[in-house]
């Protein structure tokens, strides 16, 4: 029996999540007395997730398989499943993740658990700690099916190096035309651009801003601190900014280890998609501002004062440390 893992990649590289994941299950594997494996897609550096724990690959080649369909990767996850018998299945929070899960689940009469923040309190009876509520509280959840799924939040369990020694196999999963019934048509991406979901470190601006024109000082002190930039709701409906970079609960989930609002009141529903970040730090001129009551850090003020200020001090303080 071992325990299977889902590991996403792009342009045949691992995701952060991926790491994270194959940490996540390589613990679960140890806890178990058994082995991790991982199931990878089109993947060209298997040989990283030896470092996190994950003693074999199973490594699907397969064109039709570059972009993401979910039936179609639910099949082969199933498969791959029955192969090595595992009745574990860890997969990260990624939008696609939590598309396919549901569906994973259905094939293998399986309970789903997502929004892991821990390793299992126990793995018999199998108890996983997740977030509830809008991430305003814990739950304590016992899958009681033979057949476990557990989804893990991003930077949650964090990567823990466990280098052993891997295999690769190749894998070639039995998939039907009807899985690829829905086809992507179109990708838009953002290139060159450290992503939200990958990203330890946010900057997002808000309708404080005051325009599209004003955005150079987000990206700046993004590129200094090597962080992503995202914006609220309000901000991608006027066109201001991409959908793409939306976060809070109507938008991208955010759990980055540091957040940082500018010019964000700190609507709730904003509140409740980045409350899993580690640390956050507001900067507004508004001291009634909702978002002050669940930052760690707060600046009052002006933040075309402050966001200059800050993005010079970090330069000098990078240039001091280099």
């Amino acid at each position: 029996m071992s325990v299977l893992v889902y590991t996403e990649s792009e342009n045949g590289k691992f995701k952060k999540s991926a790491l994270e994941v194959a940490s996540y299950a390589s613990a679960i594997a140890s806890e178990m007395g058994s082995s991790a494996t991982a199931l990878s897609f089109n993947a060209s550096e298997n040989d990283d997730l030896g470092n996190y724990g994950i003693s074999k690959v199973l490594n699907v080649t397969n064109e039709n398989l570059n972009t993401f369909t979910a039936l179609a990767y639910a099949d082969a996850i199933a498969q791959a499943a029955e192969k090595e018998g595992a009745t574990v299945i860890v997969v990260s929070s990624s939008a696609n993740s939590k598309f396919l899960a549901p569906i994973l689940a259905a094939k293998l009469k399986a309970g789903y658990v997502p929004n892991v923040v821990a390793a299992p309190e126990s793995t018999n009876p199998f108890v996983v700690k997740r977030t509830a509520f809008s991430n305003k509280s814990f739950a304590f959840t016992q899958i009681s099916t033979e057949n476990k799924i557990i989804g893990v939040s991003n930077n949650a369990f964090g990567l823990v190096e466990n280098k052993v020694e891997l295999t690769v196999e190749d894998f070639s999963p039995s998939i039907n035309d009807d899985s690829f019934a829905v086809k992507s048509v179109e990708v838009d991406k953002v290139a060159g651009k450290v992503t939200i979901a990958d990203a330890d470190i946010v900057v997002s601006g808000g309708r404080g801003l005051k325009g599209p024109e004003n955005w150079g000082m987000i990206e700046e002190l993004a590129d200094v601190l090597g962080a992503a930039t995202a914006c609220s709701k309000p901000v991608s409906d006027m066109g201001w900014r991409p959908h793409g970079e939306h976060v809070g609960q109507t938008g991208k989930p955010v759990a980055s280890n540091l957040y940082i609002a500018i010019g964000i009141s700190g609507a709730i529903q904003h509140l409740a998609g980045v409350s899993s970040s580690k640390v956050k730090v507001v900067i507004n001129t508004d001291p009634e501002a909702p978002f002050f009551k669940a930052a760690d850090y707060g600046i009052v003020g002006d933040a075309f004062e402050i966001v200059p200020k800050l993005t010079e001090k970090l330069k000098e303080f990078k240039a001091q440390n280099a």
